[in-house]
């Protein structure tokens, strides 16, 4: 966004790069070693969270599509340096101005990176960056602050996305037998509860990789513009307390009635917690509307929202079967009818859909009568410590001779010790992946393959390549 669109004579382009970092990194230039050349960064998720110790690789394509092309000029420059020095320090003009000069504006840096939808343990890194210009050894450290941000946050989304529908699929074979529509049982319900536009899109593309199930249009976008998919994901038609309570509480027997009606096929939704849930499931729904119901070529799915989902979900669950009856899986776990479900969006995280998922088993009721609505907990409760995310120097390259680069705090006891040395990751024969340094690996079995060279993505990927690399698609 240029400074035109802002009300203020003195506003700022938002679109300057040169005002995206952390404020002390303009003052790292003057503290490398004289003589420097090249600088090798890499960015890797630390530390597992609970249960969850192994991490999606998503999101770089995103940024990379930002950092490509002609992406710095002169406007920029000049509109940086004074403003970098009115805050107290000094940009790096002489690097800039040889980037606009010799490179038209163009990042002179390599980037490689593993695969999207890479599934590793903790503790493997994800993407490394270098300059291909000894006179902008600076710049990889200058984009950390972006770089890091474009890959910890998706990655981050996008693994907790699996985890959770992973946890759904395997207790939908448990109790159904089989794994059919998993793909549509975790719905993102996270948009206005992101912290941003961008990151509902781009948090909602991750959550897609792993399910076909949204609410957040702007997922949708993301997963156009930055990876080809055609649709990425889906929904359906649905009520929200605004729309039933307008109705009155004597009246929303008739709103359900009437939802029903303009609907007569096809799956939709309808919360039904607007005053008594249990007279909604008993009474409107079990007996009123229940032959118009089973009569429908399509699903009614209910939502109970409100209340402790533990006591709510499988009362409402066995009051449905009480009026609908049901039939068992094959593995023994009760099943309503095909036209009746329920979807539980509320006090939804990690760790309580596994909760209800059991209190379900345990009351024999099977996994295929349930989806689940993740919002806040999907796309907002999280941060960058969520898998210890970190991009740091491993090595520079000193008037031609390169060293390792490490921390080793004695404070930490080795949990934020750092990697030494140009690295690559490598799969072994067992099936686990080794990180090596580059020179022991032949490049052809490096995992972290190119992605960006000097402004231009060098290897484009799809949104329906990311869903095979994590087990959405066959």
């Amino acid at each position: 966004m240029s400074a035109s669109n802002f009300p203020f004579e003195n506003s700022l382009s938002l679109d300057n790069m040169l005002l995206d970092t952390d404020s002390y990194k303009y003052s790292h230039p003057k503290q490398f070693p004289r003589g420097t050349e090249y600088v090798f960064v890499y960015v890797e998720p630390r530390k597992a969270n609970g249960p969850i110790d192994q991490v999606v690789f998503f999101g770089l394509q995103v940024e990379l599509a930002q950092l490509a092309g002609q992406v710095i000029t002169q406007e920029m420059l000049d509109e940086a340096t004074p403003f970098i020095e009115a805050h107290g320090l000094t940009l790096y003009v002489e690097m800039f101005q040889h980037i606009i000069d010799e490179h038209g504006g163009h990042l002179p840096i390599r980037i490689d990176a593993l695969a999207e939808g890479t599934i590793t343990p903790v503790s493997v890194p994800q993407m490394r960056i270098v300059n291909t210009d000894p006179k902008c050894w600076a710049l990889p450290g200058f984009l950390e602050t972006r770089l890091l941000r474009s890959i910890w946050y998706p990655s981050t989304v996008a693994t907790i996305s699996n985890y959770v529908v992973n946890q759904i699929r395997n207790r939908l074979i448990q109790t159904d037998g089989s794994d059919d529509g998993f793909q549509f049982k975790l719905h993102d319900f996270g948009a206005r509860g992101a912290s941003s536009g961008e990151s509902a899109g781009i948090g909602g593309a991750a959550h897609l990789v792993n399910s076909m199930g949204t609410d957040t249009v702007a997922a949708l976008v993301y997963a156009r513009n930055y990876y080809g998919a055609d649709m990425a994901g889906f929904s359906i038609p649905a009520t929200e307390h605004s729309t039933v309570t307008s109705f009155g509480e004597y009246g929303e027997l008739e709103f359900m009635r009437r939802f029903l009606t303009e609907n007569p096929a096809g799956i939709i939704a309808c919360v039904s917690d607007s005053y008594d849930i249990y007279k909604a499931v008993s009474e409107y729904w079990g007996e009123e509307l229940r032959e118009q119901i089973l009569g429908r070529d399509g699903v009614l799915v209910v939502r109970p929202d409100s209340g402790d989902p533990m006591v709510v979900v499988p009362r409402v669950l066995e009051a449905l079967m009480d009026k609908f009856g049901y039939t068992e899986t094959p593995n023994g776990f009760k099943l309503l009818p095909s036209q009746i479900r329920i979807i539980q969006g509320d006090g939804i995280n990690k760790d309580s859909i596994v909760k209800i998922m059991d209190k379900l088993i345990e009351k024999r009721l099977a996994i295929g009568n349930i989806a689940f609505g993740m919002g806040a907990g999907l796309l907002q409760k999280i941060d960058r410590d969520t898998f210890s995310y970190s991009m740091k120097t491993s090595a520079v390259c000193v008037k031609g001779d390169w060293r390792d680069v490490y921390k080793d705090p004695i404070t930490a006891r080795g949990s934020k010790s750092s990697k030494r040395g140009r690295m690559g990751v490598e799969l072994q024969k067992n099936g686990e992946f080794a990180v090596r340094p580059i020179d022991e690996i032949d490049p052809q079995f490096d995992l972290m393959q190119n992605v960006f060279l000097n402004g231009e993505i060098t290897n484009l990927q799809t949104f329906d390549q990311v869903r095979k690399r994590v087990g959405l698609l066959g």
